[in-house]
């Protein structure tokens, strides 16, 4: 069994060596995509991004990913300098540039720009911001369940840093990372301020006790698209979902688990905190939302 394995792993493929990235209005070769030392994004995680999936020529939910990345260049002051339509002529111009038709996923990451002086006042971005999309081919590969450890760092409140924010300052789900990895799980398992289960440091989280599917209550985690997309299937399927707090205890003791976001879709969680997580595979409802999910794609992606 592999040792350690990420919600973000792909099939390794050479076409992502020659892959040709959006940059300012250009689209340009990987080795020229460059940014100044002094932008923002570099220099303080001052921007925002977005990550989309490429399913069969369509972006999924590209107006919902949009939606989110609208908002948050709006709670952060940062001038785009682009319409949305502008915006997304330039992510189709790069997917065409690439000639990717299908499974493929695109980072889209706007900072702040270069500043005139290495300090942290936005002022001193003074030249528009960077923009950058990163699209490569990507195929996921999980050759087994998630194996999570809770972790100390917390998802902590909106007047600090807001969760909801898809920002660029992402050292805390970093550090959680870390100390997952350290106990020898693949990613961490975060608490909200109360001590409820929360979210991981990359995706959110989803238990299955006697039927029932329990999620956090949104208060503290990312506002994920694949998590809502998942809630409304529930909802729509008659299969009973509920976002409330809920313990350690309740999450050792669930009969499955899995995890959602953009990349992987729904994955799967064998193990958290040494205890297995009902058979420590896949269970039935999760594959039933797997299949539901991928339905809503093949709806969506035509």
């Amino acid at each position: 069994m592999q040792t350690h394995v990420t919600t973000h792993q792909a099939e390794e493929d050479a076409r992502n060596e020659d892959i040709l990235i959006y940059l300012n209005g250009q689209i340009v070769p990987k080795a020229q995509a460059v940014v100044s030392v002094y932008d923002s994004g570099f220099m303080l995680g001052d921007g925002i991004w977005e990550g989309l999936r490429l399913y069969d020529g369509t972006w999924a939910f590209l107006e919902d990913h949009f939606d989110r990345l609208f908002e948050a260049s709006k709670a952060i002051d940062l001038d785009i300098g682009m319409t949305r339509d502008a915006l997304i002529s330039a992510l189709l111009e790069t997917q065409k540039a690439n000639g990717m038709t299908t499974d493929a996923h695109a980072r889209l990451m706007i900072t702040r720009g270069p500043k005139t002086r290495p300090f942290q006042h936005p002022s001193l971005s003074q030249s528009g911001p960077t923009i950058t999309i990163i699209m490569e081919h990507s195929r996921p590969n999980m050759p087994r369940p998630i194996r999570l450890a809770t972790v100390p760092h917390l998802r902590g409140l909106p007047m600090t840093q807001d969760p909801k924010l898809n920002s660029h300052s992402k050292l805390n789900c970093i550090l959680a990372c870390i100390a997952a990895e350290k106990a020898g799980a693949d990613e961490g398992l975060m608490l909200d301020i109360n001590g409820f289960v929360n979210t991981t440091n990359a995706c959110n989280f989803f238990i299955v006790r006697k039927g029932e599917v329990w999620t956090s209550t949104g208060d503290y985690c990312m506002n994920g698209i694949t998590r809502q997309k998942v809630i409304d299937l529930c909802r729509a399927n008659d299969i009973p979902c509920f976002e409330r707090n809920y313990s350690l205890v309740d999450t050792y003791g669930a009969d499955e688990a899995f995890l959602t976001g953009t990349f992987g879709a729904q994955t799967p969680v064998a193990m958290i905190d040494g205890r297995q997580i009902g058979t420590g595979d896949m269970g039935p409802v999760t594959k039933k939302l797997r299949g539901l999910y991928k339905d809503l794609i093949a709806k969506e992606c035509v």
